[in-house]
């Protein structure tokens, strides 16, 4: 056996390097060739998903509540080179979320992957504080929201695409005690077990469903909870390995792994992406 080295030749035109489309063939990207949905992306987590979704190649439908936040994220990812639209769609209004995930299908005659980013959250108060208005809301944004988005999509994906894959955005909050946002807390570990009860019903479909668990990432609402706890960014750095927080698009990458067929054996997880937070 001739064990002599060799020497990597470089990239030619006959010979592109890896990952670089040619004519005729598959175009590149994570998402190629994929319709994806995702929920909050008029900002923060969401809208930074909406952005690397687009470059990874796939056409995307943003929904949420805030019209101009939807048309400014819609019209960076157009002007980048993206495929995108948007619907104004509420998570707390059952007939608003199957009408947004119907809309994807209407747009872009399939659904493939879908991100339920989407979430509310109220100011810190301990258990016996929290006001039932603030459980409520928490209630039907967090968990009822992405259970009836999973729901449509998951028929969505059937009629369509046959197979596909969906991620829940949960919290690192969600896998300990949360004393500061407990019914919050609560919320997402409900969706954590609502994830894993559909990976499981679903995989035999070839629809896998994962979620990821941020850490500290510095969205609006970690600075609105911040100025209800003073220090928290402090201590939230101090507590995680990494010694800072997250940026939105570092959330969102994670996102698009778990939506790529580069996961393609990944389902029913949930991922901590927190700096080592949670270690």
């Amino acid at each position: 056996m001739d064990n002599t080295p060799t020497t990597p030749v470089p990239p030619t035109a006959s010979t592109p390097a890896p990952g670089t489309a040619t004519a005729g063939s598959a175009p590149s990207g994570l998402l190629a060739g994929k319709v994806a949905f995702i929920t909050g992306a008029g900002r923060g987590i969401g809208a930074a998903a909406a952005r690397l979704f687009a470059r990874e190649g796939a056409k995307v439908l943003l929904a949420a509540r805030t019209e101009t936040q939807l048309k400014a994220v819609t019209e960076e990812v157009r002007a980048a080179g993206g495929t995108a639209e948007y619907v104004v769609c509420d998570l707390a209004d059952p007939a608003s979320v199957r009408a947004a995930v119907d809309r994807t299908v209407r747009l872009y005659g399939r659904l493939d992957v879908a991100f339920n980013n989407g979430a509310t959250s109220v100011p810190p108060n301990a258990v016996d504080a929290v006001p039932q208005a603030d459980f409520d809301l928490l209630y039907a944004v967090n968990l009822r929201g992405p259970w009836l988005a999973m729901a449509a999509e998951v028929a969505a994906i059937r009629a369509t695409a046959g197979s596909g894959a969906i991620v829940n955005n949960s919290s690192v909050g969600s896998l300990r005690g949360n004393p500061e946002l407990p019914a919050y807390g609560a919320m997402k570990r409900a969706v954590n077990s609502l994830t894993e009860s559909a990976a499981v019903t679903y995989g035999p479909e070839g629809i896998r469903v994962n979620a990821i668990a941020p850490g500290g990432t510095l969205t609006e609402m970690i600075h609105d909870w911040a100025e209800h706890s003073p220090g928290l960014l402090d201590r939230i750095t101090a507590h995680t390995p990494l010694r800072r927080a997250a940026d939105p698009a570092e959330i969102a990458e994670a996102a698009a792994w778990l939506l790529s067929d580069r996961s393609s054996y990944v389902t029913g997880t949930v991922l901590r992406v927190d700096g080592g937070a949670a270690a």
